[in-house]
């Protein structure tokens, strides 16, 4: 009986031992040498201190700062742990509501109401953790943003301009801004 089983047990071990562990620890060897920022997440630290990461969004409502897009994640915006868009249709009231709600939030914090709004700051991503608006929703909020931080807005403009990354390889997806990069560096300049 026991020859029946010594090749099955040694098979197991062996597998397993690549499999379980060499496998993983060739994956994570190359993964730290070859990707070592995505696969720590892409984290920005600043003072030594972990602010955030550069693929997932924060919430910003001050005045001063360029806004992202809404999370649709409940009830704690932006959290990582529980991803999901709001699956609002073009029909429900609530849709609505939350387009009314971030109009007369950006009207409050003294944006230029005047021009149209760029559709990415009125609604929530699929995702809920968007951390980059259109180049159109950056230029949208350039005065709101020069105006609290006592700025000329052609040096936010440059900023924005800084931070503005053109599609994949010229032809893959739209060009974007990350907002976290861009209130960072904002922070930086009016520090400076």
């Amino acid at each position: 009986m026991m020859k029946l089983f010594r090749p099955l047990i040694v098979i197991f071990v062996v597998l397993s031992a690549i499999t379980g562990l060499a496998y993983p620890a060739v994956m994570t060897a190359i993964g730290q040498t070859a990707f070592h920022d995505q696969v720590n997440g892409s984290m920005i630290e600043q003072n030594g201190k972990v602010v955030g990461s550069k693929l997932i969004g924060q919430q910003f409502d001050a005045p001063q700062y360029f806004w992202g897009r809404l999370s649709a994640n409940s009830p704690k915006p932006y959290d990582p742990t529980n991803s999901g868009g709001s699956n609002l249709g073009p029909t429900n009231p609530a849709l609505s509501d939350e387009v009314k709600g971030r109009l007369d939030a950006l009207k409050a914090a003294g944006t230029d109401m005047s021009k149209p709004v760029p559709i990415d700051l009125v609604t929530s991503s699929g995702s809920g953790l968007d951390p980059e608006i259109s180049p159109a929703a950056a230029a949208y909020q350039i005065d709101r943003v020069a105006k609290a931080r006592k700025m000329s807005p052609n040096d936010v403009q440059a900023l924005v301009d800084r931070y503005t990354t053109g599609r994949q390889f010229g032809v893959l997806g739209e060009a974007r801004v990350n907002v976290l990069q861009l209130n960072l560096a904002l922070d930086a300049a009016h520090q400076g």
